[in-house]
């Protein structure tokens, strides 16, 4: 429960701009403070809550930041809060839904994009979840405690993968991440340590010599190199190869109890909603009057981590507040593919995710789908949605790049490469052609990879699909079925070439790598949170990882499809492969490829690209925009986009200039947000 409610800053958003219907927005920044009772069936499966520190009440306290955008006047928004729990303590939601620049402070107009969330009314709340992250500015973190054992500390083996992208780096903390608190070194006898290198993911372990590496920080100046002993902190007396991976494992003690981030959140929510005052006295900030709160609905949508634990409280039973009460009507987890999150175990790391090149022996665990399955490797039964008083509606969103790096089609596959059917509250929307990260604005970049990266944006997509929740829960107007590839149909297939039968374009190299699901055993404990052990070797065995199928293009046949993939300008996927020099060959993080195509037959044929030119597909540019402004206007038919939306793109097909070198990468990176605030 939520003992305190503190807000240390209040103002208005934008100078007081004023949204259609809704009115001026405020900016709320403060603290939750709550305490869970570990007796409580609701809690017990946190890990370690019983060995965490108690009150005199004999509860286990937390702290958590909060940060609130809210209409002033309650009365003119909608009554439903959109909760976003933070991507490793920053703000996403209104970059892909607002179509807004990345900042973890909005003040300013440009802040709230094209105002989608506020011209709907949203109260949009955030707050820390996740126990370790170290506090930066505008970060949003969380204080949990250290569970102990009877005044004695806790300790255990902990496993972390580091790899760095630049030369000349030396030194790194044991969390692999600057952002992260590291788990400290019950001590520094290297003999109770293993640290190998190896260059690419399935590649064989070499151990590293203890006369190469220290617990210590290291830092070269004046080509010497200064050497300070550190209980978190790993140095490579070498450096660090980039791209390589280094595996350490070592004896570390204090761990966190990260899993009350569930119950955090929870509590939040529930609060908001239906109290009118804290333990103290202080009134609900979302509070009409001494009677009601300003609140009926709330929702939540995450990113990638953020989504992969917002499945997570869901699974794990937290959609249930101590009155039994449900916190959250529908959530939307976005880029999650089938993950789940590292973070109610004992030493967790939820910083961490799984991909084909880093992280893949991480705990990301059946189950994967939200329907009842038995698991391929243990041969036990079960499912994500299991509470059916409290279980939310779920729209599930995902671009290309979680089917190759995030074992996307284990959400709606049964791991041994069938077909499954969703649960009457479960939609899921594969985004055809988007990478994992490509909010608005976004071009094309080489970076560590072989290809430019995907530039496609997916906002007008996901707002259609938000409003078709909404609609769902309050209407009970069913969203548009679900749009994903299928084994049944052709459109769901393995990754050789044979079967996804991606073109052969000149320059560019296709493997069909993907990040597949091995079958890993961590001991007998697991279930409880225990990592009795980490595997090291491999079993053969794996879950069956399939991806969606192309066409003549390489753009995916199913899904999705936004005009840019209907009347297409390039071939866009989600993976990319990493560059010479830096583990090559590997899978080039969470990113896709952006290859255009040739303008005309004559260049077409002299590189020998196999996909038609622009020239042969298009008349002229008239034909082009008489094709987008058809293919918009059908998926609003179908409410895959939004009337305002197909207007913009179409608006954008105008403006192109096909068969000019800057040809148009994106349909919908025009104009300032400020000048797109729309009634």
């Amino acid at each position: 429960m939520i003992t305190k409610i503190v807000i240390s800053a209040s103002e208005r958003l934008a100078d007081g701009y004023e949204f259609p219907v809704t009115g001026a927005y405020e900016r709320l920044i403060g603290k939750a403070y709550g305490e869970v009772d570990p007796n409580s069936r609701l809690n017990k499966m946190i890990v370690n809550l019983d060995k965490a520190p108690r009150n005199h009440n004999g509860r286990v306290e937390y702290w958590t930041d909060i940060y609130i955008l809210k209409p002033v006047d309650m009365k003119q928004g909608n009554g439903k809060i959109f909760y976003e729990p933070p991507n490793r303590g920053s703000k996403r939601i209104l970059m892909f839904l607002n179509d807004a620049p990345a900042s973890n402070d909005p003040q300013l107009l440009e802040h709230a994009g094209n105002g989608f969330l506020m011209r709907q009314g949203y109260t949009i709340v955030w707050s820390g979840w996740q126990g370790d992250l170290i506090p930066e500015k505008n970060f949003l973190v969380m204080g949990v405690p250290v569970a102990g054992n009877r005044g004695k500390e806790i300790t255990g083996t902990v496993r972390t993968e580091i790899v760095v992208t630049s030369e000349e780096i030396f030194s790194r903390p044991l969390s692999g991440d600057e952002k992260v608190q590291s788990y400290e070194a019950v001590t520094t006898d290297k003999s109770r340590a293993s640290l190998t290198v190896r260059e690419k993911s399935y590649g064989r372990r070499i151990q590293v010599p203890s006369s190469d590496w220290e617990f210590a920080t290291c830092n070269k100046k004046a080509g010497k190199l200064e050497i300070r002993p550190s209980t978190t902190d790993l140095c490579v007396l070498s450096g660090y190869k980039p791209g390589a991976i280094y595996e350490f494992i070592y004896q570390a003690k204090n761990p966190l109890v990260l899993g009350l981030g569930f119950a955090a959140v929870r509590d939040l929510i529930s609060f908001l909603r239906y109290e009118i005052k804290d333990a103290h006295g202080y009134q609900n900030p979302l509070a009409l009057n001494n009677n009601r709160t300003g609140i009926k609905r709330a929702y939540a949508w995450g990113r990638s981590q953020s989504g992969r634990f917002l499945r997570d409280v869901v699974y794990h039973g937290f959609n249930e507040d101590e009155s039994h009460r449900q916190v959250f009507e529908a959530i939307s987890p976005h880029a999650a593919g089938g993950g789940r999150i590292f973070l109610n175990y004992e030493f967790a790391r939820p910083v961490t995710s799984s991909q084909q090149h880093t992280n893949q022996l991480e705990p990301e665990l059946f189950p994967f789908a939200y329907t009842i399955l038995k698991d391929p490797q243990t041969r036990k039964k079960d499912r994500i949605l299991k509470r059916p008083k409290t279980d939310p509606f779920i729209i599930h969103t995902q671009t290309s790049t979680e089917y190759w790096q995030k074992r996307g089609a284990l959400v709606h596959t049964d791991g041994k490469g069938k077909d499954i059917p969703l649960p009457k509250k479960v939609r899921i929307y594969a985004i055809a052609g988007t990478q994992h990260n490509a909010p608005f604005g976004s071009t094309p970049k080489m970076g560590n990879c072989q290809q430019l990266t995907n530039p496609l944006p997916i906002g007008s997509a996901l707002r259609a699909l938000m409003m078709a929740m909404d609609r769902w829960v309050n209407e009970g107007t069913l969203p548009p079925p679900s749009r994903i590839p299928r084994v049944s149909d052709g459109t769901l297939v393995h990754s050789d070439q044979k079967d996804i039968d991606f073109p052969k374009i000149p320059g560019v190299r296709y493997i069909g790598l993907v990040n597949r699901q091995l079958f890993l055993d961590y001991g007998p404990n697991l279930r409880l949170g225990k990592i009795n052990h980490h595997p090291r070797q491999v079993r053969n065995d794996a879950y069956t990882i399939l991806v969606p199928k192309v066409d003549a293009d390489g753009n995916e046949v199913a899904g999705i499809r936004l005009p840019a993939i209907r009347v297409p300008l390039a071939t866009h996927t989600g993976w990319n492969l990493q560059r010479k020099g830096l583990a090559e060959d590997e899978l080039c993080g969470l990113l896709g490829t952006y290859i255009p195509f040739a303008k005309t037959k004559r260049e077409r044929e002299k590189s020998g690209d196999p996909r038609l030119s622009v020239e042969e597909r298009y008349k002229d540019h008239a034909h082009y925009v008489r094709n987008t402004r058809r293919e918009s206007r059908s998926l609003v038919e179908d409410r895959l986009l939004l009337p305002e939306d197909a207007e913009k793109i179409i608006e954008q097909a105008k403006a192109v200039r096909i068969y000019k070198e800057n040809v148009l990468i994106s349909n919908e990176n025009s104009a300032q947000p400020h000048r797109r605030l729309t009634g």
